[in-house]
């Protein structure tokens, strides 16, 4: 009999099909392998009363990569990307509002179109006309979203495992947040990280020690748990082909073939409606392959912005 606490894991995936790992306040320090060389620089960017962690390593005047993770992670979930692409790029990565260090919109600015919104407005305050963008879950769905509709901003696309299809009945309406959910989000138990986290990985001996217990500290920032569900409430997914047309930005697409959030078909769905882009699967990987395989996914990040043909 499973655990009620897996059904947590499903549960969490109707939000943006992302439960895993941020740092917490004090983080652990990273397994070597994906520390970068210099520490990044951190800021904090007020929007409308908003304060929005962001980190910022590599060249200033390099090629702009921005990252943004998904449902209940944090900046951090690209620290094996950043450790291995900043030495030629300038990575920025941020923590979506209501997540991470960023804590709670004042304005509630939750939906996704607010959300694309936010995007816009941070890379001006950054001063960055211009840029490679790359999302993980619902950080995906944002990103590909801000590319359909502002494609003289993105220079190139990387999703990954990305949100873009209905799952779990998600269609243009929400789907109501069970009072189960609600209380897994406002708690956070340990249990419950762990059942999700098994969900979320396909293996989990690939995470640094440690990692885990980080999910649950950070789920557990003071306004998150109450963010999560307004995200919840008003979590959408539209029928998304015409506007995946419309990007006309290169786009490679990264996939676990053993994501159990958001199935396997969807990544060639993606790949079929988004004008020329290529698709790569990983056998054996879940639905994080940035920090599963962080060094394979890079190198192939890597070839991708490299390729001056596409």
């Amino acid at each position: 009999m499973k655990s009620k606490f897996s059904k947590f894991a499903v549960l969490a995936a109707i939000g943006a099909f992302a439960l895993h790992g941020c740092a917490p306040e004090t983080p652990a320090p990273a397994p070597a392998a994906t520390t970068p060389d210099s520490a990044p620089t951190l800021s904090t960017i007020d929007i409308d009363g908003a304060r929005i962690r962001v980190s910022e390593e590599g060249p200033v005047d390099a090629p702009v990569i921005v990252l943004l993770h998904g449902f209940t992670m944090s900046l951090e979930s690209w620290d094996g990307w950043a450790a291995r692409l900043s030495e030629d790029y300038r990575i920025v990565r941020y923590d979506l509002l209501g997540h991470g260090m960023t804590g709670p919109d004042p304005l509630a600015r939750y939906a996704p179109d607010e959300r694309v919104e936010v995007l816009g407005r941070l890379l001006d305050a950054l001063g960055i006309e211009r840029a490679t963008l790359g999302g993980n879950s619902f950080g995906g769905l944002v990103a590909w979203r801000f590319a359909a509709a502002h494609p003289e901003r993105v220079e190139r696309l990387v999703l990954v495992d990305s949100g873009a299809y209905s799952i779990y009945g998600v269609t243009e309406n929400p789907v109501p947040v069970p009072d189960m959910m609600r209380g897994y989000l406002l708690a956070a138990p340990l249990a419950g990280v762990q059942a999700s986290a098994a969900q979320i990985y396909a293996d989990l001996s690939r995470l640094p020690e440690g990692r885990v217990e980080q999910i649950q500290q950070m789920m557990a920032q003071p306004g998150n748990g109450e963010a999560f569900i307004g995200h919840l409430e008003e979590f959408v997914l539209p029928e998304p082909t015409e506007d995946l047309g419309r990007i006309t930005a290169p786009t490679l697409i990264l996939w676990g073939e053993a994501d159990r959030i958001v199935p396997l078909d969807h990544a060639a769905r993606i790949a079929a409606a988004i004008p020329g882009a290529r698709l790569i699967t990983y056998p054996g990987v879940g639905h994080a392959p940035q920090e599963e395989i962080p060094a394979q996914t890079a190198t192939d990040v890597r070839a991708f912005l490299e390729n001056n043909s596409q």
